[in-house]
């Protein structure tokens, strides 16, 4: 069914396409497994994995129950992850278009990339927004290092957020530097354990679908690194 958030202009001709990547194990699929749980009460959802050659993320998703088994979608690369959400989208395109051909009341479809490095971004022409996931033992100076997917997302996700005193992160200070990194645009630290930041992350998605079925949502593309300096050297991508 459509959900109370459902605007008065009428739906969207197509779902919501949310886009998630970041680097290998920062927790892309337990956010999505999450947002599954969260959401499939009042949303219908659907999911798109993408693995080199296997399709164990979707198989994962479908163990832990979160959807009918059959709206989760796998897509083998076989080559770099980084392609097929970017430089060529067809297999990944094909794969959101039949969920919403076959499910025809789907809210919103979430497309996982391959596991990747700090460069992943999507393709505005294949996600609506994009989410990039950091994970908080894979060190806090990360959110400094900067680059596309963590400067300009639509959301950066500092993931695994109680984890940090036992990995020797300052939880607030990398939370910090994520937002100085991003000129303004929406970080938020995310703990499975943690009610407040989990509604966070669901009203955004929600606040997204609104201005999806609202028309105003326009997808923006991160692109590749911005122009950096390191001492008198200007690098421009």
């Amino acid at each position: 069914m459509r959900d109370p958030f459902a605007s008065s202009l009428g739906c969207a001709p197509r779902a919501l396409r949310v886009g998630v990547c970041g680097p290998v194990g920062t927790g892309k699929s337990s956010l999505i497994a999450l947002l599954c749980r969260e959401l499939a009460a009042d949303l219908e959802l659907a999911v798109v994995t993408n693995d080199i050659y296997t399709d164990e993320d979707a198989r994962m998703l479908r163990a832990a129950g979160v959807l009918d088994p059959d709206r989760i979608r796998a897509v083998e690369t076989g080559a770099c992850p980084h392609t097929a959400i970017r430089d060529d989208i067809t297999a990944n395109l094909i794969a959101a278009e039949e969920l919403e051909a076959d499910y025809e009341d789907l809210d919103v479809v979430m497309i996982e990339s391959g596991g990747d490095n700090l460069t992943a971004t999507f393709s505005p022409a294949l996600v609506d927004v994009q989410i990039f996931v950091l994970d908080i033992a894979g060190g806090g100076d990360v959110a400094r290092k900067g680059g596309p997917g963590i400067e300009r997302a639509d959301l950066l996700i500092v993931n695994k957020t109680d984890l940090a005193p036992y990995v020797g992160v300052d939880r607030d200070q990398m939370v910090t530097d994520a937002r100085a990194a991003r000129s303004g645009r929406p970080v938020i630290a995310l703990s499975r354990t943690d009610r407040a930041s989990i509604d966070e992350l669901t009203a955004w998605v929600r606040h997204q679908l609104v201005h999806h079925r609202d028309g105003v949502l326009v997808p923006q593309d991160p692109g590749p690194m911005a122009p950096h300096s390191h001492g008198d050297h200007v690098h421009v991508h």
